[in-house]
């Protein structure tokens, strides 16, 4: 019996090494997004900052890059935090808002409605539906049911085939092959990552003018699919459940073409179930937009100074509908926050600088 015991212990112990070897392997493999695709560090920022937000945005790059809570809270005292991600389907966003009322419940949850464009996960091979967009949201999210839901939500009929949820589960399995891609950044990261954003916003400093009309072909069918009004509704409902008003926004962004049919669509739900939505698209000339300083994408994007000019717009609209708290009058609330906002005058100072120096190496 003791040689029994001996003898599983031994197996335990060899069981819990190799365990430890294979997330030590799996974390250096894992792609790191410190000086590339910087958007895939995005989701995973917000385990280290929720709470206190009276704000969440939800949504693709039309809301962390358009989008400064660093802004809304200098300028109203609104405590606020962006989960953004690349391309976020709208299966994904609804995820994330329930998982994010695991953490906290703001009186407001913002969510950007390009997503709706988009059909399920089933049209394999779309620009919209790529394994390595789903993986920028779904790998760095915490281990929940929310998770694995959002898993089975997201797949392609392509992944499926591959038995993706086992590399999902673990993603040793997908990156094990990583080895001959390993760069510095692998290493210096293997264990704890910096912040690359600011409560989920992330810094453009670059200037890229529009210099021509974005035009696309008219669609043949303007309808959202079936999945995208069912997700929007679980939206709602989930919102109504936790007392959150559902906010619903589309970026003043020029391409995608956001068409018309779309707009009548959204404004029809939106009226239907008293929501508030907003198309920033129309407010440009309010906001104050100049699309030859304000954007480092030739209008897809704002930069940070697009970014904080459709914040404070934005602020004013939510204190004077939301009735929002101006929290700076909390001294705890205003010390942490006023290390976000040095933080983010660094950065800016220091993305500037970088801005300067590669426009005189041109």
């Amino acid at each position: 019996e003791a040689a029994m015991k001996k003898n599983v212990l031994k197996v335990t112990a060899a069981l819990v090494v190799c365990a430890i070897i294979l997330w030590l392997v799996q974390g250096l493999l894992m792609p790191k997004y410190m000086t590339e695709s910087l958007e895939g560090n995005l989701i995973a920022e917000y385990y280290e900052e929720y709470g206190n937000n009276d704000v969440i945005f939800i949504g693709d790059c039309e809301v962390y890059e358009n989008f400064s809570p660093i802004t809304l809270w200098e300028e109203y005292g609104i405590s606020s935090y962006i989960r953004g991600s690349a391309q976020q389907l709208i299966w994904q966003s609804y995820y994330l808002m329930e998982e994010t009322f695991k953490y906290e419940t703001p009186k407001v949850m913002v969510f950007n409605i390009l997503s709706m464009k988009y059909g399920t996960p089933a049209s394999t091979g779309a620009a919209s539906q790529r394994e390595a967009y789903n993986r920028m949201t779904i790998d760095p999210m915490r281990w929940s049911m929310s998770k694995w839901k959002c898993i089975q939500a997201s797949m392609t009929d392509m992944e499926k085939e591959k038995e993706a949820e086992l590399m999902y589960l673990f993603p040793i399995l997908r990156y094990h092959d990583r080895w001959s891609d390993l760069k510095a950044e692998d290493f210096q990261y293997w264990f704890k990552r910096g912040d690359i954003a600011d409560n989920g916003y992330l810094m453009q400093t670059g200037i890229k003018p529009v210099t021509h009309e974005h035009v696309e072909k008219p669609l043949v069918d303007y309808s959202f699919h079936e999945d995208c009004w069912m997700y929007l509704d679980m939206m709602r409902e989930l919102c109504e459940k936790h007392g959150t008003e559902l906010v619903l926004i589309k970026a003043p962004s020029l391409s995608p073409v956001w068409w018309d049919q779309w707009e009548e669509q959204i404004e029809e739900y939106a009226e239907k179930h008293d929501l508030t939505y907003w198309n920033f698209l129309e407010y440009q000339e309010e906001i104050g937009i100049d699309w030859n300083t304000d954007t480092y994408d030739t209008g897809l994007h704002l930069n940070v100074y697009g970014a904080e000019k459709m914040s404070s717009f934005f602020g004013q609209l939510l204190v004077d509908t939301f009735e929002l708290p101006d929290r700076r009058s909390d001294e705890a609330l205003s010390a942490v926050w006023a290390e976000k906002v040095a933080i983010y005058n660094e950065r800016k100072a220091t993305l500037e600088a970088q801005t300067a120096s590669e426009s005189k190496g041109e």
